[in-house]
């Protein structure tokens, strides 16, 4: 969205703030970690992300969040996820929706493979791409969380959190195939208790899943070799390490 006037009240509190701390233009990039003609955009009042608006105020004092108003009565970016979530904008992560064929190694299984569905998709209530869990064997343990999304990282983290318990996934960002490599880490129920276990995992973008093999693929089953060499290539590429303990 756009309104005909620029977001001055913002503007004045970002000029005020460096005088106060005696900052010029390049000195609050680099502090920002951003480049001089951003600072320059948005000391003109032009569209620049949450983010930067987010940094800015952590090097002059301000309050983000009546910032961020005063800004938003002038000249705002679409809607953005959240700051803690990378402040990305739709169309910065459009090529992240779909939904992806999911690899991990069988926590029940010895040496299978389990497989289900993951969609990723765009929220306009909260602005951000969120991932759901479908068709697994043990559904009742399907995960819904969200992405979060690092400019300056090329991985990215699938964070869901129920009732104080938290799931962490880390894979690199979608190749020219839109496959995702990385591990998740997690809570696996081991007779009566539940231990933490680590394991690579692959996310592999699909149009249609009717030739999928889903659910807990034992070894001997024909799929298995095949969903074992992506797993498998997750750790030859480098996208992920697994180190035991000495």
């Amino acid at each position: 969205m756009r309104a005909d006037n620029k977001p001055s009240g913002a503007v004045d509190l970002i000029r005020t703030a460096m005088i106060e701390k005696k900052m010029t233009q390049a000195e609050l990039a680099d502090a920002a970690d951003c480049h001089e003609k951003t600072i320059q955009n948005l000391l003109s009042g032009r569209a620049v992300r949450d983010q930067t608006l987010f940094d800015v105020c952590m090097v002059l004092g301000l309050d983000f969040d009546r910032l961020r108003s005063a800004w938003r009565g002038g000249l705002v970016e679409a809607p953005a996820a959240p700051v803690h979530m990378g402040a990305y904008t739709r169309a910065a992560v459009d090529h992240y929706i779909g939904s992806y064929l999911t690899l991990r190694p069988s926590f029940s299984v010895l040496g299978g493979v389990m497989a289900y569905r993951t969609d990723i998709a765009w929220e306009d209530d909260s602005p951000g791409l969120v991932f759901q869990e479908r068709d697994r064997p043990d559904q009742p343990y399907a995960n819904r969380g969200h992405l979060h999304i690092s400019t300056s990282s090329t991985y990215v983290h699938l964070v869901s959190a129920s009732k104080g318990a938290m799931r962490m996934v880390v894979v690199s960002r979608p190749d020219a195939m839109g496959q995702m490599l990385g591990l998740i880490t997690t809570m696996h129920k081991q007779r009566a208790h539940f231990v933490p276990v680590s394991a690579p995992i692959a996310y592999v973008l699909r149009q249609e899943f009717k030739h999928c093999r889903l659910g807990e693929i034992a070894s001997a089953e024909a799929e298995e070799a095949g969903y074992r060499r992506v797993l498998q290539s997750a750790l030859d590429q480098g996208y992920a390490r697994l180190i035991a303990g000495g």
